[in-house]
């Protein structure tokens, strides 16, 4: 026996030879290359079968079907006179007459190389050979035999892979090593790739990673670069402000008390004119009252202060018994600010009327809560619940309340009054097709209570 092999390996070559136990005299080993098809062969005609005749023989290309017939049979029998006139199945029959050489084992690697007519002639002796023979063939190419029994070679598992480097290697990396961890990825299971590891050229330079300051300095860029757009943008606001704010022309504060003695003489020249139809003016000092005139929006709100004096001024005659004061003109004045006239679109809150309650729905609020009634209908005109009750003829057997919902008053119909659902399931039942067809459904009194009360608040 070789000295080391893998398990799976081992398992394998106990399969081949349960397959030849079985009566499968042709095998063929398939796999690409570098998986160890070799390494198998050399174990299993070492391992198995010691009784048998065994002959091993390694194929190339350059190698003719003469000498493969020459090695197969002169590896089998003593001293055998080969015409090579004949094909390997006729030579093997006249030899084995001549000296019959018992059970057989061929094993034949490189199969890919061998011919069409050398394969039919194996296949012969596998299937009608005069003595127990074997044949295990090793190749890459699928479908070359139409009688044998195909076993695949499977690749290494990580495992397998790691046992195999060690039996070849006195030391090998640690398994977090990032470059044998790539090279066992890498290798697939192969043995000739694994084996191919050289430690001298495969070994990782590990040095701890050098502190990178790049994203500080991205970090430090970014933040420099907001602050200077948010500093154009504060600038831009500002320079428009400041436009506003200081490029307008000085203006006096508008006076909110107008001088008695001013007062007393435009109510004179008031008097003097109130037969034209123009209205009354007030001549005011510049230095009293200045209209500001700037850049600024307009305020929605002024004293009139023109218009308030000649309202006063524009009294009849008979009714002028007192002159007004400076303090009555001041105190229409600070009433106007203070109370400003209301918007134009202001809107008047309407209320909406409660709906009278419906003394039907005292029948309702002396029930029990946890009773049932079957809700016909609901709809918002009384009138048709009257034409409902009518035309199915439903007097004196429905009870109709009334409540609000969404702003609308609205009216229900419901039927009897019931202890339980089960009661109000059976009723439901006797009631006509005609009124079934709305789909009435069950509803509790405490429920129609809730919407009563509802409709009061």
């Amino acid at each position: 026996m070789q000295s080391q092999i893998l398990p799976s390996r081992a398992a394998l070559v106990d399969r081949i030879a349960l397959q030849f136990e079985y009566g499968q005299n042709l095998i063929c080993l398939l796999g690409p290359s570098g998986l160890g098809k070799s390494y198998l062969l050399e174990t299993f005609i070492t391992d198995k079968y010691a009784e048998f005749n065994k002959a091993f023989v390694q194929l190339s290309g350059k190698m003719t079907d003469q000498q493969l017939l020459t090695e197969l049979l002169e590896q089998s029998f003593s001293n055998p006179l080969i015409d090579h006139t004949q094909t390997l199945s006729e030579n093997f029959y006249n030899l084995y007459r001549q000296q019959p050489c018992g059970d057989c084992l061929w094993v034949i690697d490189g199969g890919r190389h061998l011919s069409e007519e050398m394969v039919h002639q194996l296949e012969i002796l596998a299937k009608k050979s005069p003595s127990t023979l074997y044949i295990l063939i090793a190749s890459q190419s699928v479908g070359q035999f139409t009688q044998a029994v195909e076993i695949h070679l499977e690749a290494l598992n990580l495992s397998e892979s790691k046992q195999l480097m060690r039996w070849f290697f006195d030391s090998l990396p640690v398994e977090e090593d990032p470059v044998f961890r790539t090279f066992l990825q890498e290798a697939h299971g192969n043995p000739a790739l694994l084996l191919a590891w050289q430690p001298d050229q495969q070994t990782a330079d590990i040095r701890p990673p050098e502190k990178s300051y790049k994203p500080l300095y991205l970090t430090l860029l970014l933040i420099t670069t907001m602050l200077l757009i948010i500093g154009f943008l504060y600038k831009a606001d500002m320079t428009q402000w400041w436009k506003a704010h200081y490029q307008q022309e000085e203006s006096a504060t508008i006076a909110t008390a107008l001088p008695a003695e001013k007062v007393t003489a435009a109510q004179q020249n008031s008097d003097e004119t109130l037969s034209e139809p123009s209205s009354a003016s007030v001549e005011l000092d510049n230095n009293t009252l200045t209209v500001q005139q700037s850049e600024a929006p307009a305020v929605s709100h002024e004293n009139n202060i023109a218009a308030i004096v000649d309202s006063l001024a524009s009294a009849k005659p008979e009714e002028q018994q007192a002159k007004p004061s400076s303090e009555e003109i001041a105190a229409v004045l600070t009433d106007d600010a203070l109370n400003p006239p209301p918007a134009d679109n202001a809107v008047n809150t309407e209320t909406v009327e409660k709906a009278p309650t419906v003394s039907a729905n005292a029948w309702y609020l002396a029930e029990p809560d946890e009773h049932f009634v079957i809700q016909l209908l609901a709809v918002t005109k009384k009138e048709i619940t009257d034409k409902f009750i009518t035309e199915n003829s439903l007097e004196g057997q429905v009870n109709t309340y009334q409540t609000l919902r969404g702003g609308k008053v609205w009216w229900i119909v419901t039927y009897g009054s019931y202890a339980t659902l089960n009661d109000a399931k059976n009723a439901l039942s006797t009631l006509p097709n005609k009124v079934r067809k709305n789909q009435p459904f069950y509803k509790k009194i405490s429920k129609i209570k809730q919407e009563i009360a509802s409709q009061d608040q």
